[in-house]
């Protein structure tokens, strides 16, 4: 049973999501949140598998939310996914390079919001390498997360290098696999040490840690949309 946490400061797209969810075989509501504040706590009370965060909330923001959950979570912290309403978003970029798993647009249709729910619980990126990459091309080049400021690439092995690189050209386990000609178990664990040595809680964390060292370079300059 995957646990779920809802966080919307609409009691609407709140309600929904619950009703949504309970009726899912295979997902649990343990609780529902309207700010990130009471999120926080209620994240700390009933250890959630996958967090639906909104990211425009009072008292304290989705990003914020995120980042204390995340810092409070131990070693098997909750896959956060965040709600929004435009995908080319500074705010989403900001929740990714904290941490999120990925985001969903709030009028993502019921079918692809659980199986969202099911992919980030299995700990797959969720969103796609376009959007990623459309994403993080258009706010890298202007942004510094904390994650890349604490990222000493030189840690890394340069096999643990490479998967780096891979995984922020938005390559899965197996395509890298086939790409080096190890086996996806292998290549499992070198993710797995990447993201350890560098303190990453997702894999959406690494390919925006990826563009902001400059290990993976943008396509072409792109303007963030204002607004």
């Amino acid at each position: 049973m995957i646990r779920v946490l809802v966080v919307d400061d609409q009691a609407l797209i709140r309600g929904g999501l619950v009703a949504l969810f309970n009726a899912a075989p295979g997902l649990e509501v343990v609780g529902e949140a309207v700010d990130g504040a009471e999120a926080v706590a209620l994240a700390a009370e009933t250890r959630p598998d996958v967090i639906l965060m909104d990211i425009r909330m009072p008292v304290l923001d989705g990003i914020s939310a995120t980042r204390r959950i995340l810092a409070a979570a131990g070693e098997d912290p909750p896959r956060v996914v965040v709600l929004t309403t435009f995908d080319l978003d500074e705010y989403v970029y900001t929740a990714l390079g904290e941490g999120a798993s990925g985001f969903l647009l709030k009028d993502t249709p019921p079918d692809r919001i659980i199986s969202a729910v099911h992919t980030v619980a299995a700990g797959d990126i969720l969103i796609t390498p376009r959007i990623t990459h459309r994403l993080v091309e258009a706010y890298a080049q202007h942004h510094r997360t904390a994650a890349a400021a604490n990222a000493h690439l030189s840690e890394l092995t340069p096999r643990e290098t490479e998967i780096l690189r891979l995984v922020g050209n938005g390559l899965t386990n197996g395509q890298i696999a086939q790409r080096l000609v190890l086996s996806e178990a292998t290549v499992k664990t070198h993710v797995k040490r990447m993201m350890a040595k560098l303190q990453l809680t997702s894999r959406a964390q690494a390919v925006v840690v990826a563009y902001e060292t400059g290990l993976v370079q943008p396509a072409s300059p792109r303007i963030p949309r204002s607004g």
